[in-house]
C-alpha cells in the first residue's frame, strides 16, 4: 500500500507541475468533439465525456505497460 501512495503522490506532483510550468499541454481538455456544454442564462452544464474516454485510455496503457 505504501508504494501506491509513492506512486499516487508522484502523479500528483506530476500533473501540478504540469499545471503550473506548461498550461497549454492540457488546453485540449474539454474542447474535444463529444465533450458536452450546455449554458443557460443562469446556469452552466460540463460534460467532458470525449476528454474522460482519452484519459481512460491512457491511464490503461499506462497501468498495463507496469503491470507487465
Amino acid at each position: 500500500m505504501g508504494k501506491w501512495l509513492i506512486v499516487i503522490g508522484l502523479a500528483i506532483a506530476a500533473i501540478g507541475a504540469v499545471l503550473h510550468y506548461a498550461p497549454w499541454l492540457i488546453s485540449w481538455f474539454g474542447k474535444l468533439p463529444g465533450d458536452i456544454r450546455i449554458e443557460g442564462e443562469r446556469s452552466k452544464i460540463f460534460i467532458p465525456i470525449t476528454s474522460m474516454i482519452v484519459i481512460s485510455l491512457f491511464i490503461t496503457l499506462v497501468l498495463n505497460l507496469f503491470k507487465k
